[in-house]
């Protein structure tokens, strides 16, 4: 009796309870999906209508003429949005090289330096992240105003950099590190600061990436503390300024030029996240990595 042959082309059959719940995953990804991207395109949409297209019924989706009258009356408004740019960029910059030159001299010491307590002090550092940042609002306040700060860069700047998430991320990627590269290094002479120069950061380039782009970003997109320290038009960040401006032009139902300020605001972010996105998901994962 001959045996039949295999069919290595048949398909496995799916249960009927797999095949549903996948169904419900998908339309559960799709639904998500469309709750993150039709807001979005609907605000660049918004930001190109004629203000009568903005509250015509039923509102289009896809405007029928494009206008730029908008973005052109962005930059005529009470608010200087250009001056709002110039500040987020400097604020953000400064603050992003500053936010990875300090925390990787001290991921250095807790990783690569052996002193007594190390450990311990480190615990501490990590134990101040349970603290939210809305209790020490008051309190930097209050220093940054005995210190004469309010209004000025140097209070939109420095008290960020006082952040224990980026000495964690980037110690965890200093301990794959081998220290006997260290070690040959001393042997030849080399102090610690041509170790961390010319060892230590060449390795770590991709965890400085995904560092310098988290912490561009949330730099950029931070509200409360520049709305708090920056009283003064003149010292404005992008984040306030639009805030500003929503509030001028709730009354006037203007929301076209608001939309456009919107978009604006996220172009650079948009940018940088599709250029550093592998950097972002490889550094994450290797996080947690130790050797």
């Amino acid at each position: 009796m001959e045996k039949e042959p295999l069919n290595y082309n048949r398909r496995k059959r799916v249960p009927p309870k797999a095949l549903l719940l996948k169904i419900g995953v998908y339309l559960l990804l799709i639904i998500g999906l469309l709750s993150t991207i039709l807001p979005l395109f609907w605000m660049i949409s918004t930001s190109f209508k004629s203000q009568e297209a903005i509250f015509e019924l039923p509102p289009r989706l896809i405007p029928k003429h494009i206008s730029f009258e908008n973005y052109i009356n962005l930059f005529k408004q009470e608010i200087d949005f250009a001056k709002a740019f110039q500040n987020t960029l400097i604020v953000t910059v400064s603050y992003t090289i500053g936010a990875l030159l300090i925390p990787a001299m001290a991921a250095y010491a807790f990783s690569k330096l052996h002193f007594p307590g190390r450990n311990l002090l480190f615990m501490l550092f990590l134990a101040t992240m349970m603290i939210p940042s809305q209790v020490t609002l008051i309190p930097n306040y209050l220093s940054i105003n005995f210190l004469g700060w309010l209004n000025t860069y140097r209070a939109l700047i420095i008290p960020p950099l006082a952040n224990v998430f980026n000495i964690f991320f980037l110690r965890q990627h200093m301990l794959s590190i081998p220290d006997e590269l260290c070690e040959v290094a001393r042997i030849d002479g080399a102090n610690e600061g041509l170790i961390f120069f010319r060892i230590i950061i060449p390795l770590l380039k991709p965890a400085l990436a995904t560092l310098g782009i988290l912490n561009f970003t949330g730099m950029w997109r931070d509200f409360l503390w520049p709305a708090i320290i920056a009283t003064d038009s003149s010292m404005y960040t992008l984040q306030v300024a639009l805030y500003t401006l929503f509030g001028q032009n709730q009354a006037s139902t203007t929301f076209g030029v608001v939309m456009a300020g919107a978009v604006l605001v996220l172009i650079p972010l948009f940018l940088i996240f599709l250029a550093g996105q592998k950097f972002i998901v490889h550094g994450i994962s290797t996080t947690g990595i130790k050797s």
